[in-house]
């Protein structure tokens, strides 16, 4: 056997990536963690604009486990995410076992007298054999375009692309999109275009970052079910907003979190000034010309696609962690329920705020791994059998995500007593084809 048959392999170096090495290394699980990038810090590194601040808070953002500088702003910029991120690794001392520059392109269960393992297959065509594999590579990376009718005769590019304003100076810009990187965009073309402009398919709730001069997501208090908050912040919009069809856009189609709200502060102020120009959707190109749904025509230099990205795991296959969309059908969000040693972290996306979740997940992800040694099954089937369901969203709220960790935490012990009962009449998990 091979040292490596003993370790699991941790792909990825963002900020769940190191979470979850933090809490590997502390709970003694031999481990090897690979990214493909040469340093940490994930889409903080390679993935934002020069421009870029967090939406969250520097309080709702940051690890429970190690607090940002209190010199730090209530909204931090990329800059100084990467630098928290890099002295997280730092202080946890996490950089030696991560293997830089290195890509995973494929993992695939091999099974040896019944017992799994996973087989990892390099970027340089090697292949190694290890534990496990838990997956933590992200969202920001497969990006999604929109598809319209005709061709664009001038510069098309995806927001991913976008990373300073010199790319927008003097131009006219339109941005497609209604999210979070599609109005910091547009805002920033409000201010060194020559023109801005706002394609939206359908209405967004567009939230303030601050209210009474406090960070938003701050203060949804955590006792406050999913009905009383949108109660909370409708009130507040009602006041400090008002209607959105006055700023020319659309009324939002959903409720308040049933999609990721936009948190923008600069959106609407630029709408007001004649800054921003808002439109419905993209009818259809004709060279330099965009045609919109209502039969309005303008020229631009410039389209950025603030589209989105589609939710992809790069080296794990369809039949091995189904996909729905934005959601990974795991239970637990993470936990197959046909293979023993294979884990997704990090997946689901918190309303606001990933920091306060993602130590204790973390933390109870090792705790489950270290349960599974003394299991027959995979977890993931014992909380099939008894009843658990399958994400039918991405989107969490914290707080009680909070909640529900804190609950399967002290549950765990109980599940490795309940597991020869509720599986007694399951044969032993076979291996798959």
């Amino acid at each position: 056997m091979s040292p490596t048959e003993e370790q699991f392999a941790l792909v990825g170096a963002g900020p769940i990536g190191l979470c979850v090495a933090r809490a590997l290394a502390q709970h003694g699980i031999p481990y090897v963690q690979f990214e493909a990038s040469n340093a940490v810090g994930g889409n903080w590194r390679d993935g934002v604009y020069e421009t870029a601040h967090i939406i969250s808070s520097r309080k709702t953002t940051e690890f429970s486990d190690y607090p940002m500088p209190a010199s730090y702003p209530d909204f931090p910029s990329g800059t100084q995410m990467l630098a928290y991120l890099q002295d997280y690794a730092r202080h946890y001392d996490l950089e030696p076992r991560i293997a830089f520059g290195t890509t995973v392109r494929d993992a695939r269960p091999v099974f040896d007298s019944g017992v799994e393992r996973w087989e990892l297959t390099f970027g340089d065509g090697e292949r190694r054999v290890y534990k496990g594999v838990i997956a933590c590579v992200g969202h920001h990376w497969d990006r999604r375009w929109p598809s319209y009718p005709g061709t664009f005769g001038g510069e098309l590019i995806h927001s991913k692309d976008y990373k300073t304003p010199e790319q927008l100076r003097g131009k006219r810009v339109l941005v497609i999109g209604g999210g979070n990187s599609a109005c910091d965009i547009a805002s920033e073309a409000a201010r060194v275009a020559a023109s801005a402009h706002l394609s939206t398919r359908r209405g967004y709730w567009f939230l303030p970052k601050t209210l009474f001069g406090v960070p938003l997501v701050e203060l949804i208090p955590p006792w406050a079910p999913l009905w009383l908050q949108r109660l909370g912040l409708r009130a507040a919009l009602a006041v400090a907003v008002g209607n959105y069809g006055r700023y020319g856009l659309q009324r939002p189609d959903h409720a308040i979190f049933e999609h990721h709200p936009t948190i923008n502060s600069e959106l609407l102020h630029y709408v007001k000034h004649g800054r921003i120009t808002p439109h419905p959707d993209v009818a259809r190109y004709d060279g330099d010309v965009v045609e919109f749904a209502d039969g309005v025509r303008e020229r631009f230099d410039l389209v950025v696609a603030a589209t989105g990205f589609h939710q992809t795991i790069p080296f794990l296959a369809a039949d091995l962690v189904p996909v729905d969309g934005p959601i990974v059908k795991l239970y637990g969000s993470m936990m197959s329920d046909r293979f023993r040693n294979m884990y997704v972290f990090g997946w689901s996306q918190a309303r606001y705020g990933f920091g306060p979740i993602v130590s204790p997940g973390a933390d109870l992800l090792a705790e489950v791994i270290l349960a599974q040694v003394r299991m027959r099954h995979p977890l993931g089937a014992v909380l099939k059998k008894m009843g658990a369901k399958l994400p039918r969203t991405h989107l969490v709220d914290p707080h009680a995500a909070m909640r529900a960790i804190r609950h399967a935490r002290k549950r765990l012990p109980l599940l490795l007593k309940l597991e020869p009962v509720v599986m007694r009449n399951e044969r032993e998990p076979a291996p798959a084809a």
